[in-house]
């Protein structure tokens, strides 16, 4: 992506189009001007012809020198494209398609990640065009006030409107385990105390109290920062000072994943996440599609990848079993089973070692113990 980026920014800087458009406007006018000339005197139109030519010819080099430089700017950068993004699939239209009888889920995907990026108007005429999407049309005005709340801290650095809101909630949020609201009255403190100290003080007085049981320790370092006043660089607890951009945007994430969270939403777009998960993984599938072309073997199993994809750790999000006999990954037809002594192994792989069925007594593949098959507890993953 660095040569994407790196190419994108010389194609911006040199291959500018008002180079060319002045340069074409001056081949515009000498020609006005050789035809006013004519006019006023025929006698002269040969002469007038012969100088017009080699201006012509001059302003028209610069023209295809400015065109040449776009060219070249666009090729390179096309090349950049080409040698990121790779060819397009090798997948035949036979292939198995997960998304093809998806064709509602696919719209509220795309109309929920506007929403979520603050792209109402583009979200409402998609609303329209689309038919009807299952979503909540108080879910748009939700959104919005988040989107107020946001940009009252990134663009005036008020946390009034976020503190408000912190409060109104701040019930569901206990009950999640949260620590918003103090954070939010935290970052108030450290912006009054860095401005205004002797406001932080009576702020400090008046909000604190409240969070005195669960963040005593907290307050207490900010607190304690008063006695470092003369001096901060000096205090113990500059740390908490040093960095308030930083502190803004953790705070700003903080209250968006929250925000989202109460809706019962995810912090991060669904859409975005399985973008930018295929486009990881893209590279890898259309290595295995080109061996599996060139073997003309195919992958028979539609529920599962060809390939293990070595995805992010922030892109995990559930856990998975993979069978100790069967070496297979466990799914909802072929869950993990549990045995008495503990062992957990694939429902199919159970059965194979109770072929005789449910009351034969089995031996643990990886213990001594034995038991049957109707004693076996399915593990919700």
């Amino acid at each position: 992506m660095e040569a994407i980026q790196k190419e994108y920014e010389r194609l911006i800087k040199r291959a500018n189009l008002s180079k060319s458009i002045s340069d074409v406007d001056h081949c515009l006018r000498l020609l006005e001007n050789a035809r006013e000339a004519i006019l006023r005197d025929p006698t002269t139109s040969k002469m007038t012809l012969v100088k017009l030519q080699q201006a012509m010819s001059t302003g028209l080099g610069k023209v295809q020198e400015d065109h040449k430089e776009i060219y070249t700017g666009l090729n390179r950068y096309g090349k950049a494209l080409d040698k990121t993004f790779k060819a397009a699939s090798t997948y035949s239209t036979n292939d198995y398609d997960a998304l093809t009888s998806q064709a509602p889920l696919i719209k509220r995907a795309i109309a929920m990640h506007l929403i979520r990026e603050g792209q109402f108007s583009v979200a409402d005429f998609f609303l329209t065009e689309a038919g009807p999407i299952d979503v909540p049309p108080e879910l748009q005005h939700e959104f919005q006030e988040m989107y107020e709340i946001l940009d009252a801290m990134r663009t005036r650095r008020d946390l009034s409107l976020a503190i408000d809101w912190a409060h109104q909630k701040s019930a569901q949020l206990e009950q999640r385990g949260s620590n918003l609201e103090f954070e939010l009255c935290k970052l108030q403190f450290i912006w009054l105390f860095i401005e205004r100290p002797e406001r932080a003080m009576a702020y400090a007085r008046r909000e604190f109290s409240r969070f005195q049981e669960k963040h005593l320790k907290d307050i207490q370092q900010l607190m304690c920062a008063f006695l470092f006043l003369q001096s901060p660089e000096k205090s113990p607890y500059s740390r908490i000072f040093a960095d308030p951009e930083k502190s803004w945007n953790d705070v700003a994430h903080s209250f968006t994943k929250e925000f989202c969270s109460l809706l019962g939403l995810s912090a991060e777009s669904p859409l975005y996440i399985a973008a930018t998960a295929g486009a990881i993984a893209l590279p890898t599938l259309l290595k295995m599609a080109s061996i599996m072309k060139e073997k003309k073997t195919e992958w028979s199993t539609v529920n599962e990848l060809p390939a293990e994809i070595a995805l992010p750790p922030g892109y995990q999000f559930h856990s998975i079993f993979v069978c100790p006999v069967s070496k297979d990954q466990t799914t909802d037809s072929n869950p993990p089973m549990m045995l008495p002594c503990g062992h957990v192994i694939a429902q199919e792989s159970l059965q194979r070692l109770a072929k005789g069925g449910s009351s034969v007594t089995l031996k643990c593949p990886y213990c001594p113990r034995e038991s049957s098959l109707h004693h076996a507890k399915p593990v919700i993953i």
